[in-house]
Order: structure tokens, then C-alpha cells, then sequence
């Protein structure tokens, strides 16, 4: 849902969990991955045919 460019409080919003939890998954996420933004995140997704 990130990746489709979509805001943090329309993700809670259409999952029906709060803002704070899903801030809380996107940072768990991005640490995971060992990317520092929402760009890095966008291109690690192309260079791994997670999207194109």
C-alpha cells in the first residue's frame, strides 16, 4: 500500500488499525530491509520483481 503512494492515515483507515501501528510496521519494515525511505523501499521492490 505504500508503494502505491498511499498515506499512512488511509492505510489505517482501510486496515482498521491506527496510524501509530501502521508508522510502527512501515519503520519495522524499512529496518528489516535495510533501506532508510519510502524511494529506497520503492526501488529495492523494482530490483527484486516485487513490483515493476
Amino acid at each position: 500500500m505504500m508503494l502505491k503512494g498511499m498515506s499512512l492515515t488511509v492505510i489505517g483507515e482501510e486496515m482498521l488499525i491506527s496510524v501509530k501501528t501502521v508508522s510502527t510496521h512501515r519503520t519495522n519494515i524499512l529496518e528489516k530491509l535495510g533501506v532508510a525511505s519510502t524511494a529506497e523501499l520503492v526501488l529495492y521492490a523494482v530490483r527484486h520483481g516485487l513490483i515493476q
